[in-house]
């Protein structure tokens, strides 16, 4: 009977990037997380681009897309990362995998993502020390916030803020627009 061997953080950090692109490391095992349409690529640029203006501005710290960090022994690049001013001092720009968690990881639900995939890699950000995670729905439209101190559900007109980025606020409707 043949085994596997199974990856550690260290492994997939020496990957080569073509073996390691559009790949996460979960449970030891690279898992494929290609294919990304243009409608969910364009909501990521655009989340990137408000907050990362936004928190620049106001020297809070950096929003960043696709970074991957060590979520418990697990390789994550949430769609988008915003990491406070302390943890943007972390930002190593040599690694591959950061050896920390953002502040806030946010997905977008991708057609090949399931709804037990998203749960569990929100609970396994959460463990890791992750404050706060936003699931967004493309289909439905609605964003799920999750955190210590709020679990909610947002639709239509909807205000998303987070305490994370105090003052940062914008309509869910707003922020779809076009998509």
């Amino acid at each position: 009977m043949a085994t596997s061997t199974l990856l550690t953080i260290d492994d997939f950090e020496l990957l080569p990037a073509e073996a390691a692109e559009n790949h996460e490391l979960v449970e030891g095992e690279l898992v494929d997380v290609s294919g990304n349409t243009p409608r969910h690529n364009k909501l990521r640029d655009r989340l990137v681009a408000l907050m990362l203006s936004w928190m620049t501005e106001r020297g809070l710290g950096t929003a960043i897309a696709e970074q991957e960090f060590d979520f418990l022994g697990n390789a994550h690049g949430p769609d988008v990362s915003v990491l406070g001013p302390a943890k943007a001092a972390l930002l190593d720009l040599d690694r591959r995998v950061q050896r920390f968690v953002p502040d806030l990881a946010i997905e977008i639900a991708s057609q090949s993502d399931t709804y037990e995939g998203l749960i569990a890699k929100k609970e396994r950000y959460l463990k890791s020390g992750t404050t706060e995670v936003w699931l967004f729905s493309l289909r439905t439209r609605e964003l799920a916030i999750y955190g210590s101190h709020r679990t909610l559900t947002l639709r239509g007109a909807d205000v998303v803020s987070t305490d994370l980025m105090p003052g940062f606020s914008i309509a869910l409707e707003e922020l779809l627009q076009g998509l």
